[in-house]
């Protein structure tokens, strides 16, 4: 699977950009605030429908437009196009020339991962990031598990809306539980079946990055201790009190520990960021193995900020991606470019919004 063009127009700084890519390395190279990362970002949002850097449809608008396009090419089993449209006022997804009804119609369709200085608020930030990360690999590898994760969002905004008002309905409070009960107990399964699939991926690339100094490990904490229906009704009168449903996989959190210790109180800048590229080396790892096509990848000036020895550790996976014709886009300086990929690949000069092919010295 690879992205064979990209069309944008009045999309962040390109007022209009068409491009042809190969399967390979594509190094975007360019001062800072050229658009850069908006490529990545355009390529992020046709394979994921959102954005890594974490805004809406509105901050992608160029200055002065009124709405975004984005098109591609994408060449897998089968070619597909995509066409996306956004403004305030309309919002088109099509694939191969049919409006798009169901995301799990779309999903899959281009895929992706994403390796940033977002990245950190996996290890940094709170439990939501986390949980992302997780809803995220089994939407893109389960079919079933979108729709699963949207109608318990949906159960779980009806319940708190009813504990937010004074004289709740017992009946239809119960009717909501009951639902959210049900759907969130195959969400936990997921997530749990999940964990240790992962688990030996994320430990053996933090290995390699860190040169075995700490032993990783991975461990799901659930809200829910054992019965979620029972668990839910004793704690019935302090949602009552807080007026929001207060357990539950909305809930829940990754605990990420090194030598046993959290790496979020105990690590370093230097092992949170490598335990950041780990979990995202063990997503594209995972992906590979189960769908048989490495997902594209995409670096945005992630290997600048990593010393040589992680840089080493990260450089197995591009290779692996290289041989299996993927494709990787990164974006660096010319100063900062690591040199360690060699002479075969494609570079392109980023300047103002406008994408140019760059001869290799």
């Amino acid at each position: 699977m690879h992205l064979a063009h990209l069309r944008l127009r009045d999309f962040r700084n390109y007022p209009r950009l068409d491009a042809d890519f190969s399967p390979g390395f594509h190094l975007l190279l360019g001062n800072n605030a050229q658009g850069k990362t908006n490529i990545l970002e355009a390529i992020y949002l046709l394979a994921t429908l959102r954005s890594f850097r974490g805004v809406g449809g509105a901050q992608l608008v160029r200055h002065g437009a009124k709405g975004y396009f984005v098109g591609a090419s994408v060449q897998g089993v089968s070619p597909h196009e995509i066409k996306m449209y956004w403004s305030l006022a309309e919002r088109k997804l099509a694939l191969d020339g049919q409006a798009v009804r169901r995301l799990t119609d779309y999903l899959g369709t281009l895929r992706a991962v994403v390796f940033c200085t977002e990245d950190l608020q996996l290890v940094k930030g709170a439990a939501r990031a986390r949980r992302r990360f997780l809803d995220l690999l089994l939407a893109q590898t389960q079919p079933h598990y979108l729709p699963l994760l949207q109608r318990y969002a949906q159960a779980l905004r009806s319940r708190n809306s009813l504990l937010k008002q004074r004289a709740a309905d017992p009946g239809l409070l119960d009717s909501f539980s009951q639902e959210l009960v049900t759907l969130g107990t195959q969400l936990t399964a997921a997530r749990r079946e999940l964990l240790p699939r992962i688990s030996p991926l994320a430990r053996l690339a933090y290995r390699r990055i860190s040169n075995d100094a700490e032993e990783l490990r991975l461990d799901y904490k659930p809200s829910v201790k054992a019965d979620f229906a029972v668990e839910l009704a004793h704690v019935r009168d302090r949602e009552r009190t807080y007026r929001t449903t207060l357990i539950g996989p909305h809930r829940d959190d990754l605990a990420l520990l090194l030598n046993n210790q959290p790496a979020a109180q105990y690590g370093s800048e230097g092992q949170k960021r490598t335990l950041a590229v780990a979990l995202k080396m063990a997503q594209a790892e995972y992906l590979t193995g189960l769908l048989g096509t490495p997902p594209v990848l995409i670096i945005d000036d992630v290997m600048g900020e990593l010393d040589a020895q992680r840089r080493a550790g990260l450089l197995p996976l591009l290779e692996r991606a290289h041989h299996a014709r993927g494709q990787v886009f990164m974006t660096c300086t010319d100063e900062n470019w690591p040199r360690e990929l060699g002479r075969n690949l494609n570079r392109w000069e980023i300047t103002a919004g406008t994408l140019r092919p760059k001869a290799n010295a």
